[in-house]
Protein backbone atom coordinates (compact mmCIF):
# COMPACT_ATOMS: atom_id res chain seq x y z
CA UNK A 1 0.00 0.00 0.00
CA UNK A 2 1.33 3.67 -0.76
CA UNK A 3 1.81 5.17 2.37
CA UNK A 4 0.77 9.14 0.28
CA UNK A 5 1.51 11.50 3.60
CA UNK A 6 5.47 10.22 3.95
CA UNK A 7 7.28 13.44 2.58
CA UNK A 8 11.00 11.82 3.19
CA UNK A 9 13.06 9.30 4.24
CA UNK A 10 15.95 8.74 5.94
CA UNK A 11 19.08 6.65 5.86
CA UNK A 12 21.20 6.07 8.56
CA UNK A 13 24.56 3.90 8.55
CA UNK A 14 25.25 4.65 12.31
CA UNK A 15 23.91 5.04 15.40
CA UNK A 16 25.73 8.73 15.41
CA UNK A 17 23.71 9.60 12.24
CA UNK A 18 19.68 8.23 13.43
CA UNK A 19 18.31 11.35 13.48
CA UNK A 20 16.19 13.42 15.78
CA UNK A 21 12.73 11.66 16.30
CA UNK A 22 9.82 13.46 15.44
CA UNK A 23 6.43 12.77 15.84
CA UNK A 24 5.13 11.30 12.36
CA UNK A 25 8.24 9.11 12.01
CA UNK A 26 8.33 5.71 11.74
CA UNK A 27 11.27 2.89 11.95
CA UNK A 28 11.39 0.73 8.93
CA UNK A 29 12.89 -3.08 8.50
CA UNK A 30 11.01 -5.47 6.87
CA UNK A 31 8.20 -3.08 6.34
CA UNK A 32 5.29 -5.92 5.72
CA UNK A 33 3.16 -4.36 8.59
CA UNK A 34 3.49 -1.03 7.95
CA UNK A 35 2.78 -0.74 4.06
CA UNK A 36 -0.35 -3.87 4.93
CA UNK A 37 -2.51 -0.83 5.95
CA UNK A 38 -3.01 2.95 5.97
CA UNK A 39 -0.63 5.00 7.76
CA UNK A 40 -2.35 8.57 7.30
CA UNK A 41 -0.18 9.91 10.59
CA UNK A 42 3.30 8.85 8.98
CA UNK A 43 5.23 11.53 7.25
CA UNK A 44 9.01 10.12 7.70
CA UNK A 45 10.52 6.66 7.41
CA UNK A 46 14.07 5.58 9.01
CA UNK A 47 14.83 3.06 6.82
CA UNK A 48 17.69 0.52 9.07
CA UNK A 49 18.61 -1.06 5.91
CA UNK A 50 21.87 0.94 5.83
CA UNK A 51 23.31 0.47 9.00
CA UNK A 52 23.49 -3.82 8.34
CA UNK A 53 23.42 -5.39 11.45
CA UNK A 54 24.62 -8.77 11.53
CA UNK A 55 21.53 -10.81 11.28
CA UNK A 56 22.72 -13.81 13.59
CA UNK A 57 26.07 -13.78 15.90
CA UNK A 58 26.77 -16.40 18.04
CA UNK A 59 29.18 -15.85 20.89
CA UNK A 60 30.54 -18.40 23.43
CA UNK A 61 27.39 -17.65 25.62
CA UNK A 62 24.68 -16.29 23.37
CA UNK A 63 23.12 -16.40 19.81
CA UNK A 64 22.64 -13.11 18.74
CA UNK A 65 19.53 -11.70 16.86
CA UNK A 66 19.65 -8.24 15.34
CA UNK A 67 16.10 -6.50 15.25
CA UNK A 68 16.44 -6.45 11.44
CA UNK A 69 16.79 -10.42 10.94
CA UNK A 70 14.35 -11.57 8.80
CA UNK A 71 12.32 -14.93 10.11
CA UNK A 72 14.03 -16.55 6.95
CA UNK A 73 17.40 -16.26 7.89
CA UNK A 74 16.32 -17.37 11.74
CA UNK A 75 15.37 -20.86 9.95
CA UNK A 76 18.16 -21.22 7.65
CA UNK A 77 20.50 -21.07 11.22
CA UNK A 78 22.61 -24.09 11.37
CA UNK A 79 22.68 -24.67 14.89
CA UNK A 80 24.91 -27.45 16.82
CA UNK A 81 24.41 -31.05 17.45
CA UNK A 82 24.00 -29.57 21.40
CA UNK A 83 21.60 -26.97 20.65
CA UNK A 84 18.51 -29.42 21.25
CA UNK A 85 15.83 -26.99 21.68
CA UNK A 86 16.72 -25.34 18.49
CA UNK A 87 13.76 -27.10 16.76
CA UNK A 88 11.90 -24.60 18.37
CA UNK A 89 12.86 -22.16 15.82
CA UNK A 90 11.81 -23.82 12.87
CA UNK A 91 8.38 -24.43 14.84
CA UNK A 92 8.42 -20.80 15.65
CA UNK A 93 8.60 -19.57 12.06
CA UNK A 94 5.75 -22.10 10.56
CA UNK A 95 3.60 -20.61 13.51
CA UNK A 96 3.16 -17.32 11.42
CA UNK A 97 0.13 -16.85 9.15
CA UNK A 98 2.07 -15.97 6.47
CA UNK A 99 3.89 -17.04 3.23
CA UNK A 100 7.51 -17.77 2.13
CA UNK A 101 7.15 -14.75 0.43
CA UNK A 102 6.67 -12.61 3.67
CA UNK A 103 9.06 -14.72 5.77
CA UNK A 104 11.56 -13.26 3.59
CA UNK A 105 11.03 -9.78 4.29
CA UNK A 106 9.27 -9.54 8.20
CA UNK A 107 12.31 -8.77 10.82
CA UNK A 108 12.12 -10.75 14.29
CA UNK A 109 12.30 -7.41 15.80
CA UNK A 110 8.99 -6.13 13.74
CA UNK A 111 6.89 -9.15 15.12
CA UNK A 112 8.13 -8.20 18.53
CA UNK A 113 7.47 -4.47 18.11
CA UNK A 114 4.14 -5.12 16.33
CA UNK A 115 3.42 -7.16 19.69
CA UNK A 116 0.25 -9.23 18.56
CA UNK A 117 -0.38 -12.16 21.18
CA UNK A 118 -0.16 -14.70 18.06
CA UNK A 119 3.44 -13.28 17.21
CA UNK A 120 5.70 -16.25 17.10
CA UNK A 121 8.87 -14.56 17.41
CA UNK A 122 7.46 -13.01 20.62
CA UNK A 123 6.65 -17.16 21.53
CA UNK A 124 10.42 -18.18 20.65
CA UNK A 125 12.61 -15.36 22.18
CA UNK A 126 10.51 -15.27 25.33
CA UNK A 127 10.69 -19.13 25.82
CA UNK A 128 14.39 -19.07 25.27
CA UNK A 129 14.60 -16.21 28.08
CA UNK A 130 15.66 -13.65 25.60
CA UNK A 131 16.59 -10.41 26.54
CA UNK A 132 15.91 -7.17 24.51
CA UNK A 133 18.47 -4.06 23.66
CA UNK A 134 16.81 -0.77 23.37
CA UNK A 135 18.75 1.98 21.75
CA UNK A 136 17.07 5.17 23.66
CA UNK A 137 16.94 8.45 21.75
CA UNK A 138 19.23 10.08 24.39
CA UNK A 139 22.17 7.89 23.41
CA UNK A 140 21.66 5.78 26.18
CA UNK A 141 20.46 1.67 26.38
CA UNK A 142 18.44 -0.31 27.89
CA UNK A 143 17.83 -4.17 28.66
CA UNK A 144 14.31 -5.90 29.25
CA UNK A 145 13.35 -9.80 28.95
CA UNK A 146 10.83 -10.53 26.10
CA UNK A 147 8.87 -11.58 28.73
CA UNK A 148 8.63 -8.14 29.78
CA UNK A 149 9.26 -5.93 26.68
CA UNK A 150 5.44 -7.31 25.97
CA UNK A 151 2.98 -5.17 27.91
CA UNK A 152 -0.21 -6.44 26.11
CA UNK A 153 -2.06 -6.63 22.70
CA UNK A 154 -0.22 -4.96 20.70
CA UNK A 155 1.60 -3.02 23.36
CA UNK A 156 4.93 -3.12 25.07
CA UNK A 157 7.73 -0.77 27.03
CA UNK A 158 9.04 0.91 23.71
CA UNK A 159 8.73 5.00 24.00
CA UNK A 160 8.63 7.54 21.80
CA UNK A 161 11.89 7.42 19.44
CA UNK A 162 13.47 4.22 21.22
CA UNK A 163 14.62 1.96 18.98
CA UNK A 164 14.92 -2.35 19.12
CA UNK A 165 18.24 -3.28 18.61
CA UNK A 166 18.17 -6.86 18.82
CA UNK A 167 17.52 -9.95 21.34
CA UNK A 168 20.53 -12.40 23.01
CA UNK A 169 19.26 -15.96 23.54
CA UNK A 170 21.31 -17.36 26.20
CA UNK A 171 23.04 -21.15 24.56
CA UNK A 172 22.01 -22.46 28.04
CA UNK A 173 18.64 -22.29 27.02
CA UNK A 174 19.23 -23.91 23.08
CA UNK A 175 20.76 -26.85 25.26
CA UNK A 176 17.61 -27.45 26.94
CA UNK A 177 15.02 -30.17 26.71
CA UNK A 178 12.26 -28.89 25.39
CA UNK A 179 8.48 -29.20 23.85
CA UNK A 180 6.46 -27.26 21.48
CA UNK A 181 2.12 -27.05 21.29
CA UNK A 182 0.07 -24.70 19.21
CA UNK A 183 -3.64 -24.53 18.07
CA UNK A 184 -5.61 -22.92 15.79
CA UNK A 185 -9.26 -22.48 14.98
CA UNK A 186 -8.49 -23.40 11.46
CA UNK A 187 -5.61 -25.77 9.65
CA UNK A 188 -3.77 -22.79 8.77
CA UNK A 189 -4.78 -20.32 11.19
CA UNK A 190 -3.51 -17.27 13.76
CA UNK A 191 -2.47 -19.49 16.98
CA UNK A 192 -5.06 -19.01 19.32
CA UNK A 193 -2.61 -20.92 21.89
CA UNK A 194 0.75 -21.56 21.66
CA UNK A 195 2.71 -23.24 24.71
CA UNK A 196 6.60 -23.65 25.18
CA UNK A 197 7.99 -25.90 27.75
CA UNK A 198 11.84 -26.50 28.79
CA UNK A 199 13.07 -28.33 31.98
CA UNK A 200 15.71 -26.03 33.63
CA UNK A 201 17.68 -26.66 36.82
CA UNK A 202 15.52 -30.27 37.14
CA UNK A 203 12.33 -28.16 37.03
CA UNK A 204 9.60 -26.59 34.26
CA UNK A 205 9.95 -23.47 32.53
CA UNK A 206 6.61 -22.84 31.15
CA UNK A 207 5.71 -20.27 28.79
CA UNK A 208 2.43 -19.36 27.59
CA UNK A 209 1.78 -17.22 24.26
CA UNK A 210 -1.34 -16.24 21.83
CA UNK A 211 -3.59 -17.38 23.87
CA UNK A 212 -2.64 -14.50 26.41
CA UNK A 213 -2.03 -10.85 25.51
CA UNK A 214 1.16 -11.11 27.05
CA UNK A 215 4.01 -14.02 27.48
CA UNK A 216 3.09 -15.55 30.67
CA UNK A 217 5.94 -17.82 32.36
CA UNK A 218 5.78 -19.96 35.10
CA UNK A 219 8.84 -21.50 36.65
CA UNK A 220 8.74 -24.67 38.96
CA UNK A 221 11.76 -25.98 40.83
CA UNK A 222 10.88 -29.67 40.27
CA UNK A 223 8.56 -30.86 37.88
CA UNK A 224 4.99 -30.59 38.79
CA UNK A 225 2.72 -33.30 38.51
CA UNK A 226 -0.46 -33.04 36.56
CA UNK A 227 -3.06 -31.25 39.19
CA UNK A 228 -0.40 -28.66 40.19
CA UNK A 229 0.23 -27.72 36.93
CA UNK A 230 -3.32 -27.00 36.34
CA UNK A 231 -3.86 -24.60 39.82
CA UNK A 232 -0.49 -23.01 39.12
CA UNK A 233 -2.07 -21.50 36.00
CA UNK A 234 -5.49 -21.12 37.01
CA UNK A 235 -3.95 -18.59 39.74
CA UNK A 236 -1.09 -17.17 37.64
CA UNK A 237 -3.27 -16.12 34.54
CA UNK A 238 -7.05 -14.41 35.13
CA UNK A 239 -9.40 -14.31 32.93
CA UNK A 240 -8.73 -10.78 32.19
CA UNK A 241 -5.71 -11.80 30.56
CA UNK A 242 -6.61 -14.23 28.10
CA UNK A 243 -7.02 -13.14 24.51
CA UNK A 244 -10.47 -12.44 22.72
CA UNK A 245 -11.11 -11.88 19.04
CA UNK A 246 -12.47 -14.04 16.29
CA UNK A 247 -9.63 -16.62 16.66
CA UNK A 248 -10.62 -17.59 20.16
CA UNK A 249 -13.03 -16.57 23.07
CA UNK A 250 -11.13 -16.96 26.01
CA UNK A 251 -12.66 -19.78 27.66
CA UNK A 252 -11.98 -21.74 24.83
CA UNK A 253 -8.11 -20.42 24.95
CA UNK A 254 -8.03 -21.23 28.92
CA UNK A 255 -9.06 -24.88 28.30
CA UNK A 256 -6.49 -24.84 25.34
CA UNK A 257 -3.70 -23.92 27.34
CA UNK A 258 -4.70 -26.44 30.54
CA UNK A 259 -4.87 -29.28 27.65
CA UNK A 260 -1.58 -28.05 25.83
CA UNK A 261 0.31 -27.48 29.38
CA UNK A 262 -0.12 -31.16 30.83
CA UNK A 263 0.52 -32.56 27.02
CA UNK A 264 3.70 -30.56 27.43
CA UNK A 265 4.73 -31.89 31.12
CA UNK A 266 3.96 -35.50 30.44
CA UNK A 267 6.39 -34.81 27.54
CA UNK A 268 9.18 -33.40 29.40
CA UNK A 269 8.83 -35.64 32.79
CA UNK A 270 10.05 -38.60 30.84
CA UNK A 271 13.22 -38.95 31.45
CA UNK A 272 15.51 -39.75 28.26
CA UNK A 273 19.24 -41.53 28.50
Amino acid sequence: MDLNTVTSIARPRSRGQLPRWNSGDAWLAGGTWLFSEPQAHLTRLIDLADLRWPALTVTDSELLIAATCTVAELDALPCPPDWIAAPLINSCCRAFLASFKIWKTATVGGNLCLSLPAGPMISLTAALEGICTIWQPDGQRASVSVADFITGDQRNVLAEGDLLRGIAIPLAALRRRSAFRQISLTPVGRSAALLIGAVKDDGLLLTVTAATVRPIQLRFTAMPDASGLRDAILKAIPESLYHDDLHGKPAWRQQMTLRLAEEIRAELSVVRP
